[in-house]
């Protein structure tokens, strides 16, 4: 899931930081990790390809959405269910999120925050799988709506 933030924040506390987001949204949080290991473990070196994040379908409100912090997640790969979780399993809520970045940085309308990925990434499966192109991708929240990408 990812949060989009509405209005500029910084140094927000926590029980004020849900005020800030403008919604939520679906991302893919996808992961070159061929790129991400011969860099020397950079987690931004994986992450900042061409087409990656891809985000969508739209922007949903919380007063449309309910809470965000009780929703269904999955993904699928070539139609095989690759993950899935609940948004109550999140390392970090999202006050807690918005709150502690804006610690650091100074968020503005637009920014968005991704809250983390939930178990089954191809990696950890055993053995590891890797996307390759011609995959088709999807992952879709409970309340938000689905994307579909196709691997390059």
């Amino acid at each position: 899931m990812a949060v989009v933030i509405g209005r500029e924040c910084l140094n927000v506390a926590v029980e004020d930081a849900r005020a800030y987001v403008a919604g939520y949204t679906v991302a893919n949080d996808l992961s070159a990790r061929d790129h991400q290991f011969n860099s020397g473990n950079l987690w931004l070196i994986g992450k900042a390809g061409p087409g990656y994040c891809p985000l969508g379908p739209a922007i949903v409100t919380e007063d449309e959405l309910g809470d965000p912090h009780n929703l269904v997640l999955g993904s699928w790969v070539n139609g095989e269910r690759w993950q899935g979780s609940k948004t109550d399993q999140l390392v970090h809520r999202v006050d807690e999120a918005v709150s502690f970045i804006s610690r650091f940085f100074k968020l503005l309308p637009g920014d968005v925050i991704l809250t983390g990925t939930p178990p089954g990434v191809g990696f950890f499966h055993k053995p590891p799988r890797f996307l390759k192109a011609g995959d088709t991708c999807e992952v879709e929240i409970e309340g938000i709506g689905k994307i579909t990408n196709t691997v390059d």
